[in-house]
């Protein structure tokens, strides 16, 4: 399966497990995507997303959006989808 850049991590905040992702494509709450960075590489389904902390169904490219993580990211790591 082809995967296809949607993004990057921007900051990540530890005690809520909550990743900010700028998008470079439009992503949806239950799409699957691949977190991968130096130390990073899981992927996990969106369960819910927020933006201007509203809760949103879809993320369009140049939003920063937030999203909450099963494991620790860091800055820099790229987030791919499945196409």
């Amino acid at each position: 399966m082809k995967e296809k850049l949607i993004g990057e991590i921007t900051h990540y905040y530890n005690k809520l497990n909550v990743a900010t992702i700028k998008l470079s494509e439009k992503v949806s709450t239950g799409d699957t995507v691949h977190f991968i960075g130096s130390t990073t590489d899981f992927s996990q389904k969106i369960e819910s997303m927020q933006y201007d902390h509203k809760d949103i169904s879809s993320g369009k490219r140049g939003q920063e959006v937030g999203i909450k993580v099963n494991e620790r990211v860091r800055e820099g790591d790229k987030v791919f989808t499945t196409a």
